[in-house]
């Protein structure tokens, strides 16, 4: 006796669970690009660390990082800071 009018239906229910879960996946893409995309906690002006300043401080950070690492020394620092500061 044939069930399933021939066809194999052992395949039936993984297949479905796959067309299923992306369909799911589906939605949930459409939805993150409709609503902006995932930052996962980057804003949308730079990096995490600069959120909610602005790219005179983010400048200001690097500069200090530099002087900090002595890729600068403090004549540099100082010009470059009255430069920022304009």
């Amino acid at each position: 006796m044939m069930w399933g009018n021939g066809y194999n239906m052992a395949w039936g229910w993984p297949v479905g669970l796959l067309m299923l879960v992306a369909v799911i996946l589906l939605v949930i893409w459409i939805v993150r690009a409709l609503a902006g995309g995932t930052d996962r906690g980057v804003s949308r002006g730079g990096s995490s660390a600069g959120r909610g300043q602005s790219g005179r401080s983010q400048a200001r950070q690097i500069l200090d990082d530099r002087f900090a690492k002595g890729e600068l020394n403090e004549s540099e620092y100082r010009e470059r800071l009255k430069v920022l500061d304009r």
